[in-house]
């Protein structure tokens, strides 16, 4: 793992750029989700390629850069867009902004993606609260040496998704009346997207959704003790579920036609967490 010197020098570089900023959560945007940035007030935004030990966002939709501002009355850091392990980013890498947010000061994470709906009952436009996650295809970002200072070697994942955060998104969406699916995340580290033998075998084994993100982010956070609340947009139906290829234009365009719910929904549990 990275040293704890590791995560200090990305976290020193970050204050000296926001005054000293201390967040109360890590707000991670997903495929298309990056406009609830610009909802941030008294907003400061750093590229990724600018801090010590961030790798640059390569994929569309993905704007790569932290934004620290407030938002629904938080102090938040934005992450807009991820460091995927398909890029090249090692599990580790793929999580370090957790750590960082950690050191910072953050308490929470609200994560958020573009996902493909393995759930027969879901729809393109459906947004699912993470009760839970299936990871049987990765490495995890805790192998090597462990981080004393920011965790246990064997961190509990019992409740790795907070039963209290779930509770708020429900009376967040109550209160906003948006429809709200729950269910598993299963984690593909892509690009490619799953054949429909793979969904099948997913459905089988519990999965209501699958995407390439969030399940590193959710053990860091695990080990190093921030509270989770997880969000899925489901942005297509996975492969098989309908005779159509799935392509990342539509998955662009869906996650577009559901701003303004997904934004009133993500807004209001950060206001109540």
């Amino acid at each position: 793992m990275f040293s704890i010197e590791t995560y200090r020098e990305s976290a020193d570089f970050l204050r000296g750029k926001t005054g000293g900023f201390a967040p109360e959560a890590l707000v991670v945007l997903g495929s298309g989700l990056g406009y609830l940035a610009q909802q941030c007030r008294q907003a400061v935004t750093v590229p990724y390629p600018e801090i010590p030990h961030f790798t640059a966002s390569t994929v569309a939709g993905h704007t790569g850069a932290l934004t620290f501002g407030e938002l629904a009355g938080r102090r938040v850091m934005l992450m807009q867009g991820r460091m995927h392990m398909y890029e090249g980013n090692s599990p580790e890498q793929s999580a370090f902004a957790v750590g960082v947010a950690k050191l910072l000061g953050a308490r929470a994470m609200l994560l958020t993606n573009a996902s493909g709906g393995i759930n027969l009952g879901f729809h393109e436009g459906d947004i699912m609260l993470i009760r839970d996650h299936i990871n049987l295809f990765s490495a995890t970002p805790l192998w090597g040496k462990n981080c004393e200072e920011l965790g246990t070697r064997f961190p509990d994942m019992s409740h790795a998704y907070t039963p209290r955060l779930q509770q708020v998104a429900r009376e967040a969406a109550a209160r906003e009346q948006v429809d709200l699916r729950e269910g598993v995340y299963m984690y593909a580290p892509g690009p490619q997207y799953e054949t429909p033998a793979e969904i099948r075998a997913m459905r089988v084994l519990g999965g209501d959704a699958v995407g390439m993100s969030t399940v590193n982010e959710t053990i860091a956070a695990a080990h190093c003790g921030l509270e989770v609340l997880g969000l899925s947009l489901i942005t297509d139906m996975a492969a098989g579920v309908k005779d159509v290829p799935i392509k990342h234009e539509d998955v662009m365009e869906i996650a577009a036609r559901a701003e303004v719910r997904f934004t009133r929904l993500a807004v209001q549990c950060l206001r109540m967490i």
